[in-house]
Parts: C-alpha cells; structure tokens; sequence
C-alpha cells in the first residue's frame, strides 16, 4: 500500500488539472490530492491511475474519472457530518473521497465481487464507510433518512425510494438514462411533495443494476 512522493506528486498535477476544468470547492480539491487513487486500481492501471480517465476494475464495471468524482462531490456540497448514501460502491473511491470530506457513508454495492474487495480497501485504508451488498434502487430504508445521495452508475429512471429516502431540504446526484450516455441530475427536495430537478450535462455511465422485483 505505497504511496510514494511521486505518486503525490502526479495528485497535485490531476488538482491543478481538475481546477482548470472548472472545479471550485477547495474540499474537493484537497479530498483528491488526499485520497490515493492508484490504490483502487488494477496493477496494470497504476501507471496512468492520475489520468483523467475512467478504467475498469471488474465485474463489467469502472472507476469513474476523476473529474466526474470531482464534479459529483462538488454537487453534493457536503458538509461535516452528514449521512449520505452512496449507490454503487464499485472501486471504493468515491465513498473514500466522501470519507475524506467529513461524511458519514453509507455504501451499496449490487456485484458481489466488487462488494467483497472495496469493503475490505476501505477497512484496510482506514476510510471508514458503511458497505452493504444489495439492490441499489432499493437504497437502504433501514438506515434513512439521508442528507444527501449519490449515485454512481447510469439509471433508465429516478428511483422513487431513493427520493423519498432524502431529509427535507436534502439533495441527490444521479446519472439518468439510457445507452452509454446520462444526463447528470441534480434533486433537491424541498418538501415531500416539492423535488425540484436540474439537468447538468453528458456523462459515460455503467449501466445502475436492479433487481426486478423492485418497483419504480
């Protein structure tokens, strides 16, 4: 589990690249520059792990790029604190960064494999998030309500237990659509009967895994 000087050296260089591609929060910014991404990745990724490039980890899924991480945690706005459900575990990175920025997290992971490794990374780098393996639409209604809610891999439709799994006044960051392109949406609920939805650009998703006995 090294983590060399120059691996934290290429970390400024993604920062300064990920500042030039518009993101702001200095949080953000120093979660990335903190969490070692080359850590999450296959031996034969390591070398190009501080690219701004999505790889895969297995089970047919990726790690997301690292501006889409970075982009998605600016969105949440995350304060100290605060409960969020992660959707999609995958490689563990994003729940880390979320770590990283003061969140209680709460993961769900539908592959078995990927379930198995990222809950075993995180213990072994002391992030310290909640992982569960199960159906990602179906969030987890034990541990509600959440402040904030992420979802990290491409959804047909906005599942409505994940809504209504949100605190008043939270806020959730999902991939909607279909094929190899989402738009990303951002959902504020501002009542129970009050979501408001802004639309904000194309994203390259792994297709979100259901399980079909859930409804929408």
């Amino acid at each position: 589990m090294n983590d060399t000087f120059k691996h934290k050296g290429l970390r400024k260089k993604l920062v300064a690249q990920l500042r030039e591609k518009g993101i702001q929060d200095e949080n953000v910014l120093a979660a990335m520059e903190a969490v070692p991404r080359h850590l999450y990745l296959d031996l034969a990724f390591m070398e190009h792990a501080y690219e701004d490039k999505a790889f895969k980890i297995g089970a047919g899924q990726t790690i997301s790029q690292p501006y889409t991480v970075a982009f998605m945690s600016e969105l949440l706005n995350v304060r100290k604190g605060e409960k969020i459900l992660e959707v999609g575990t995958g490689s563990g990175y994003q729940a880390s960064i979320l770590v990283e920025l003061g969140a209680k997290v709460y993961s769900i992971e539908r592959q078995k494999l990927l379930y198995d490794c990222s809950r075993h990374l995180l213990k072994k780098l002391h992030f310290n998030a909640k992982c569960f393996y199960g159906d990602g639409y179906a969030g987890l209604p034990s541990f509600a309500p959440f402040d904030k809610v992420i979802v990290t891999a491409g959804a047909p439709y906005i599942p409505n237990a994940l809504v209504g799994q949100l605190v008043v006044g939270g806020i959730m960051v999902i991939p909607v659509g279909e094929g190899s392109v989402q738009t990303m949406v951002l959902i504020e609920k501002r009542a129970e009967d009050d979501i408001v939805q802004t639309e904000l650009g194309a994203f390259r998703f792994v297709p979100l895994l259901e399980d079909k006995s859930w409804a929408r």
